[in-house]
């Protein structure tokens, strides 16, 4: 006659129960380094593996990488490249440790990140020169004015070309690795870390034309056009492409969190954001042209206020992942599956870094210094999860 405690506890969820909360019990559930992670053999064609199909775009990300970084020496030359590579980068880390600070509650893997970044880099400022490039030329065959041409691509084909080649990364990082794009948050940090890699691309163009001009015209120190568009591209607004690109971001994230009956919504979000991303960057381009002061005036009126905006709303996304997990984890807690005082630590981020820091440190368990805090971040997500559930 079998145990009712027994079938009790069987017919319960297979999911841990911690009744203390002891952090060796939790390191100890992570794998041992080295032990291998079952992975089911799967049949079929070559490229339904993931190894080939991460290989095939990791490749066409390279081989585009290829083509940009000559394209964009041809133009500036190599001493302009290499000015141009070292002031362009900058930013770069800046804004990536702002939006991942953005992803912490439940950080994204790092493999959608820098492909996005590397798309941006890469895929997207290769057909925005190619595409830019060629329209600008066919409109100024077309109006035999280089001039008007000129203007029209910046304030028209620019922005249409540039966002939709940056909004591609976003769509495919939402329709291929959908269970890790789960929400408003998500959408910003993908839609920046593409914007920041298309930035980078672009102000080594710029950057390096500068320098090019100014060996031309002899001009050095602060009034050369090097430290002119050092200015205006990486101190005033670094934030420019990221912004017009997290519009479209945004649309994407809301898009995720709507129910899936509401497919017009679904649909239309993604394209608003994608439209308003294009429109805030044709005004911008379209800044110097409306007169000696316009430039000043459409970033003081709507750049800053814009960036303000978006800022706060990423921002209260963040906190409210937060509040998410301090609103649904208790349950689990009355459940047995977590313990009272988990959900409280688990949504306050000052909570997980004292956890990860003491996992750091811990002495009494086979796993200690970076292992034992990774396998801690790893329950800290899969809590976050399950609390999205």
């Amino acid at each position: 006659m079998s145990d009712p405690s027994v079938q009790h506890h069987q017919a319960r969820p297979a999911v841990p129960v911690l009744h203390e909360q002891r952090l060796d019990e939790v390191l100890g559930a992570a794998p041992e380094p080295g032990r291998e992670r079952y992975r089911p053999h799967r049949v079929g064609m070559v490229w339904r593996s993931k190894a080939f199909r991460v290989g095939a775009v990791a490749v066409a990300l390279l081989l585009c990488g290829l083509i940009i970084l000559a394209l964009v020496r041809e133009q500036t030359g190599t001493e302009g490249f290499l000015v141009g590579l070292g002031l362009a980068v900058l930013p770069v880390p800046l804004l990536m440790a702002a939006f991942r600070w953005l992803d912490r509650v439940e950080p994204g893997p790092w493999r959608n990140l820098l492909f996005s970044f590397a798309w941006g880099a890469c895929a997207a400022a290769l057909v925005a020169i190619i595409a830019n490039s060629f329209a600008t030329r066919w409109i100024a065959t077309a109006t035999a004015d280089p001039a008007s041409a000129d203007t029209l691509g910046a304030t028209v084909i620019a922005p249409v070309v540039e966002e939709s080649a940056k909004a591609a990364a976003v769509l495919l990082i939402f329709l291929f690795r959908r269970r890790e794009f789960s929400g408003v948050v998500d959408g910003i940090v993908v839609a920046g870390f593409t914007a920041t890699g298309f930035a980078f691309t672009e102000n080594i163009l710029y950057l390096g034309n500068a320098f090019g001009e100014d060996q031309q015209l002899g001009s050095s120190g602060l009034a050369s056009v090097t430290a002119g568009t050092f200015f205006v591209r990486i101190v005033m607004s670094p934030f420019a492409h990221p912004l017009f690109t997290v519009l479209t971001g945004l649309g994407f994230g809301f898009a995720a969190v709507s129910a899936r009956d509401h497919r017009v919504r679904r649909i239309a979000l993604p394209l608003l954001g994608l439209a308003l991303a294009m429109g805030l960057h044709a005004l911008w381009n379209g800044s110097s042209s409306l007169g000696p002061y316009g430039f000043y005036a459409v970033y003081g009126i709507v750049m800053v206020p814009a960036f303000g905006l978006v800022t706060w709303l990423a921002i209260w996304s963040r906190q409210r992942e937060l509040r998410t997990l301090a609103a649904e984890l208790p349950a689990y807690a009355a459940a047995g599956w977590l313990t009272p005082a988990e959900p409280s630590a688990l949504s306050s981020m000052r909570a997980r870094g004292v956890a990860r820091d003491l996992a750091r440190h811990w002495q009494q368990d086979r796993i200690r210094g970076r292992a034992a805090a990774r396998a801690v971040a790893e329950y800290e997500s899969f809590a976050t999860s399950l609390a999205g559930l």
